[in-house]
Formats: C-alpha cells, structure tokens, sequence
C-alpha cells in the first residue's frame, strides 16, 4: 500500500479497501522505523491518528475530497498547531505556533492526515539538508548521500515512502533539487501562487511553497488545494482559482495518440548543457529529451545569457532579505534567549550567536554588508537590476518555446559532508534553478534516471520551466513523460527494520 501515489491511495480509500486510520498507521510505523534517514523532527501519533479518524467521518458521511484521509508531512518552515515549528533551528527549538500555516490550514480543511514535520536546512539556508540543527538528513537512495536542501526531509520521506507527499519551500531551487536527488516529483509554483502567510520567511521575494510527490498527477491535486489568493499575505497574487489537473491526459494539439506532445516546443537552454555538466546527468538529460522527441515533442535551443550571473545574484537579494527577516529573532519576544547575560544588548547578541547556526550566521554577515551604508547601490541595487534582466530573457527565450528544458543541478547527489566546508562550491550546485527563482517562473523537477559508476543509485531529475502562471501545462507535459516512462515508479531499498 505504501508503494501507491496519492491517486491511487484515493482509490483505495473510496473502495474501502483501507480506511485512514489504517493508512496513517501504516505510514507511522514506517517512520518509526526509518529513524535512520532522519526525515523527521516532529511526529505525534495521537494528534496524527486523531485527524485520521475525523477523516474516516468524513468518508463515511460521504463528505469527501480528493484530499481527504491522505497522509501528508509538513516542511518544518511551515507553523503548525500541535507540533513545534523551528525551522531546523536550535533558535526556534521549543517554539509551538498557535495557528496554522494558509498552506496547512487549507490542507487541514480538504481532509488530509499530517504525519509529522520534516527535516529541513535552518531557516532553509542550504543545498543539502546538512544545516540542520536536528542533524542531517540521509538520501534514502544511498545514506552515504545528501538529500538535496533545503527541504531535504520531505524529499527523503516521500522517497522511502513514509509519506505518499509532502509540503516544501523553494527560494532558489529547494523543491527541485532535493526532488532531483531523491526520484521524486516536486513543483514551484510562479511566485505569489501558494500564500506565504505562516511561512517562517528567509527571502520574502523569492520564497514560494509547493507540493512534492511521486508524481506529476498528485502534485497537480495538492496544488489545487493550496493555491489561491490569501488576503493575509501582501505577496499573494489575486487571481481566479484553476483546476491544475484539467490538462492531465490530453493531447497537446490534434489527436495523433502516438504522438500526445505533437505541436510542444521545448527550449534548451545552451547555458545548461556546457561545462560543468556532468556526463551522467547529461546522458540521463539527453534520453529524456529523447522520449519526448518520440512524443512529439520539438526541440528548440535558445538562450538564457545571464545564468552565469544568478549565483552572485541571489547570494546578493536573498542574504540581504535574509538579514532583515532574522532580525526578529532576538530573545525577546519568542524563541531561543541566552541563560545568562549583562544588558538588553548583550542577551541580543548572545541569544543570536547561540540560537543561529554557521550558515545562517554567514548569510546574515552577508546581507547586512550589502545593506549598509556605501554598499547598497554597489550590490544590492546592481543584483535587482540584473535579475530584471534575467527575467526578460526567459521572456525572450519563450517566444520561441512553450517550456524549458534542462538539468536541475550539474550532478547527482554529493557525498554527505564533501561540501560541508566550502559554500562556495555548495552554491554553485544551485546555477541551474536560481535564475527561474529570480525570474519568479514556475519550474519542476521529474524524475528521469540514475548517475553512472559509482552514482549508479543516485537519481537524476528533469528541469521543466514554464511561463508565467502555466502550471497547469507544465504540468500537463510531465504527466506524459511519466505515462510513457516508469522513472517516477521507481523506490530505494527499504531501510533497515522497515
């Protein structure tokens, strides 16, 4: 049962073959006994199985959604009542919110089950679940490997499946890449889609929540759930509510059933397919762009000149929204306060440097200085220029194509500490997502084969860029992909005693 995608556990349910206590059971027990991956900070089995069974009243009452009694895990960024809520960080360690995040909340009301809260880089600052406060998080393909960051537990829980999906953030790539590493599905919606209201912010301009599942289908009936405007959030786009699944199993133009994508215009970025690219995430790439070639698909190469550019980019915007986002966290209202100090500055500073991790405290040093006085114009001013520029060649790139096509990352999964004392080799693992960040673009990650040799375990995932507010074809595109592959079906071995 644990093996089956949201959609077929609904099928599931409504046939009575399962009832949602049962599968929250299920699921419970699996993570009990995956402790080892470290996927997740928070479980409550009573709180979990109490939903469960107000689920199991609605399905009997047959007052169901498509949502309702489906296990979900929340990423530790989103507040949530009943479990703490600390951002992976000893700053945050007892911290227990009393309201729900929009995006648990509206999950909450369509029924679903909460398994617990996951694993995450603090205050989601990294590329590999390494940053953590609670530890880091094991790729459950090979526990000598990263998950992907910064919502690396929710990747790893929806991998081994001790959840059948998962919420997560992205503010430069952190639903995709760890989506990538992991074999599994997972979408960044445009910017301003899913609220960010009782999302603890790093970068407020740039961080977007979304769904992470085995497939494209189940991340399109999630996506339903969570997006709509919220008057709550000043960053929260007021538009119509759409159906992303209405697109799911049509034919892109005409009716050739051998040929779904015939009309599909896929643009390959040159700049994604250069130096750095790994040869067995180009060849995995490369087979993919293949199948949908096959599906009638075309392939167009464009140009996106400025990627280079979006690495010292962001590390300019979202370190500078960054400082100003933590500086709430000072010991006074809430959150972790130094046990001894002199005076009011001194249980600032000691509370900070006790209850902020390294990369965190890094980011903070970094975006304060481009924030000061004589340096704003020079960096901060100048990155925002660029990123401007970087969002109008997207726009430049997609009139001649419909999506974007590439790599998530230059290659598979890293070893768990390889990169641990080098940031700056860490972030340039993120050149491939951070521009569709800046640009505010929705983008996905899909899962599309495995490294070579020695990374013969470790999954490689499918970059798929759509236009502004395209969700609903972007995701259309990967349903096929998936109809025609097995890729996303495909699970690592069970840890041990699971």
């Amino acid at each position: 049962m644990h093996q089956k995608s949201l959609t077929e556990l609904r099928a599931a349910l409504d046939a009575k073959e399962i009832s949602a206590v049962e599968l929250a059971q299920l699921y419970l027990q699996r993570i009990e006994a995956a402790k080892e991956l470290n996927a997740f900070i928070g479980v409550d089995r009573d709180l979990t199985l109490l939903q469960a069974k107000a689920a199991d009243e609605r399905l009997a009452k047959g007052d169901a959604g498509p949502l309702t009694g489906l296990p979900i895990a929340h990423k530790d960024v989103f507040v949530t009542r009943g479990w703490a809520s600390t951002a992976g960080s000893k700053m945050l360690e007892h911290y227990a919110s009393p309201f729900d995040a929009t995006v648990v909340d509206r999950l909450n009301q369509a029924g679903m089950v909460c398994l617990g809260k996951t694993n995450m880089d603090e205050f989601a600052m990294g590329s590999s679940n390494e940053n953590s406060y609670f530890g880091a998080v094991k790729n459950p393909w090979d526990l000598k490997a990263v998950p992907g960051g910064s919502s690396g537990g929710s990747a790893a829980a929806v991998a081994a499946r001790l959840a059948p999906a998962a919420t997560g953030t992205d503010t430069g790539g952190s639903i995709r890449q760890p989506a990538s590493f992991t074999g599994i599905t997972g979408i960044k919606p445009t910017y301003g889609r899913v609220s960010r209201y009782g999302m603890i912010a790093f970068a407020s301009s740039l961080d977007q929540g979304g769904p992470m599942a085995q497939t494209a289908a189940d991340c399109a009936t999630l996506l339903n759930a969570i997006a709509s405007f919220d008057e709550r959030d000043s960053t929260s786009l007021q538009r119509d509510d759409e159906d992303y699944t209405r697109y799911l199993g049509q034919h892109w133009s005409g009716d050739d059933a051998a040929k779904p994508l015939a009309g599909l215009r896929i643009g390959m970025p040159k700049e994604y397919f250069g130096a750095g690219l790994a040869d067995d995430v180009r060849a995995a790439i490369d087979a993919a762009l293949k199948q949908y070639e096959a599906l009638g698909a075309t392939l167009v190469e464009v140009s996106l000149p400025k990627t280079e550019l979006s690495i010292p980019v962001y590390y300019v915007i979202a370190p500078a929204e960054a400082s100003s986002n933590l500086s709430r966290f000072d010991g006074v209202r809430y959150g972790h306060r130094a046990a001894q100090y002199g005076d009011l500055l001194d249980m600032y500073k000691k509370s900070r440097a006790e209850g902020f991790g390294p990369e965190v405290k890094r980011r903070i040093l970094v975006g304060t200085y481009v924030l000061s006085h004589g340096y704003y114009d020079a960096y901060y001013l100048q990155a925002q220029k660029i990123r401007r520029i970087i969002a109008r060649d997207f726009q430049e790139a997609f009139s001649h194509c419909d999506v974007i096509m590439g790599p998530v990352a230059p290659t598979v999964a890293w070893n768990l500490g390889e990169k641990a004392d080098d940031p700056v080799q860490m972030y340039l693992a993120d050149i491939y997502t951070l521009s569709t960040s800046l640009a505010g673009l929705p983008g996905m990650s899909i899962p599309c084969g495995f490294g070579a040799g020695v990374n013969a375990q470790r999954p490689v995932g499918l970059q798929i860029v759509g236009n502004y507010f395209n969700e609903a074809r972007m995701l259309q595109v990967a349903d096929a992909f998936q109809r025609a592959t097995d890729w996303h079906q495909k699970s690592p071995s069970a840890p041990a005693g699971v």
